[in-house]
């Protein structure tokens, strides 16, 4: 683990920490992460694999490329926005600076950069996360977008969704740090960048209630589906804004997806 880390990622979150490497040379058969943009072949040979091992059949892969997605995002997010946001550390994150390494079943297990990178204390979200959003998920997203069809929106709620994770666990155990929260309004309840420029992590949070021993429980939403739902032997999570017993609570009109992917709607609307 990246000595920076240690402090953060003890005992059950060690695994987490571990994920990111620094060293000067890259395993041999790690891949750069830029390569992996740029080979068409290299991608969908990686998101098949992972599809074959979900047990997807046929040529629709837009829910094995979200599965895939959520795994290169647990990978890389915890010890990336836990070091920017805890210790206002930037990690270089750069496509070109990160290269990732992929296990047997194409699955993205761990990423390895060269330098560590410096501190960037009183810098906004905006600058200490900016390499990662913009040079980095974005034209990894579209490159998974254009390779299988799935919404980049599908993506990008995906990310939100684990950042949200890892920051409500960031405050938990910073006593409710006001830099960290900071950062989590900027990332996900900001509408917009300080240059105006749409944030692609944000969407509108939705809640729905049900009954859990006789008493009505008001539960989070997620922001899009992932689909999950649709890969062999899943169904709909227990924050799915898809799942029907959820519909009935959100309002007529509501922005939430009414369609699962563009051009696609769900057979149950």
């Amino acid at each position: 683990m990246i000595p920076l880390l240690t402090p953060l990622f003890q005992g059950e979150w060690a695994p987490l920490g571990e994920a990111l490497t620094c060293s000067p040379r890259w395993p041999p058969d790690a891949i750069q992460v830029s390569r992996l943009i740029r080979d068409d072949r290299l991608l969908a040979g990686a998101i098949r694999q992972h599809a074959r091992r979900r047990g997807v059949t046929g040529e629709d892969l837009r829910a094995a490329a979200s599965a895939w997605s959520m795994d290169y995002l647990w990978a890389l997010l915890p010890p990336v926005a836990a070091a920017a946001s805890v210790l206002q550390h930037g990690f270089p994150m750069r496509a070109d600076q990160v290269a990732v390494e992929l296990d047997g079943t194409g699955t993205p297990t761990r990423f390895h950069i060269a330098r560590e990178g410096s501190s960037m204390a009183g810098e906004p979200a905006a600058v200490r996360y900016g390499p990662l959003l913009w040079h980095h998920l974005e034209p990894l997203f579209a490159a998974i977008a254009r390779q299988t069809h799935l919404p980049q929106k599908i993506l990008w709620a995906n990310a939100a969704r684990y950042l949200q994770t890892i920051l409500e666990q960031a405050l938990a155990l910073t006593g409710d740090a006001p830099h960290v929260a900071a950062d989590q309004h900027a990332l996900l309840h900001e509408p917009h960048w300080p240059d105006h420029q749409r944030n692609p992590l944000y969407a509108r949070q939705r809640e729905a209630r049900r009954i859990e021993d006789g008493t009505p429980v008001t539960i989070r939403l997620h922001r899009q589906c992932c689909l999950y739902y649709r890969l062999p032997g899943h169904g709909y999570c227990g924050a799915c804004p898809l799942d029907p017993q959820h519909r009935i609570h959100l309002r007529a009109g509501d922005d939430m997806l009414l369609e699962t992917c563009d051009g696609d709607r769900d057979p149950g609307l």
